[in-house]
């Protein structure tokens, strides 16, 4: 069983985080940032460059994932990935090119091979022509620079 850690405070922001204030074992304190369904963002700050200043309201990839590596930004109209090395968005008319991170793996040589259903590159040459299309290079690109 999950031990929950003491929350201290808690801080909603209207631009689609919230910042707690968290106890964890053995009296450590950190201030932590979630989006409004509780998943983790990261820090106060990226949270705040992500939301406040982009727009994006960070969501979880997939549902088995622990950190928010994907968002959409309404203003944009677009699906923006991420990790702490890079961000890129995609909207509708964006074309994968060879060596777009979107169209390659972030895994090590050979592991795609062993588990291919967690292969989730698009191919060179896709078009983005909805917003679920750009939502797929988005979770791509994550994949690729995690």
């Amino acid at each position: 069983m999950k031990k929950e850690n003491k929350i201290k405070w808690t801080r909603k922001y209207k631009t689609g985080y919230i910042l707690r204030r968290e106890v964890f074992e053995g009296g450590f304190e950190m201030t932590s940032a979630y989006n409004y369904n509780g998943d983790y963002i990261g820090t106060s700050k990226e949270a705040h460059f992500l939301c406040a200043k982009k727009g994006i309201l960070p969501e979880l990839s997939s549902p088995d994932h622990t950190v928010c590596s994907i968002g959409y930004c309404k203003k944009e109209n677009k699906w923006y990935g991420w990790s702490h090395r890079a961000i890129c968005g995609f909207g509708i008319g964006y074309i994968s090119k060879k060596g777009d991170l979107p169209t390659t793996s972030g895994f090590v040589d050979g592991y795609l091979e062993e588990y291919p259903e967690e292969d989730r590159r698009v191919p060179i040459g896709f078009q983005v022509r909805t917003l679920e299309d750009a939502k797929r290079v988005a979770i791509a690109m994550a994949d690729s620079v995690s």
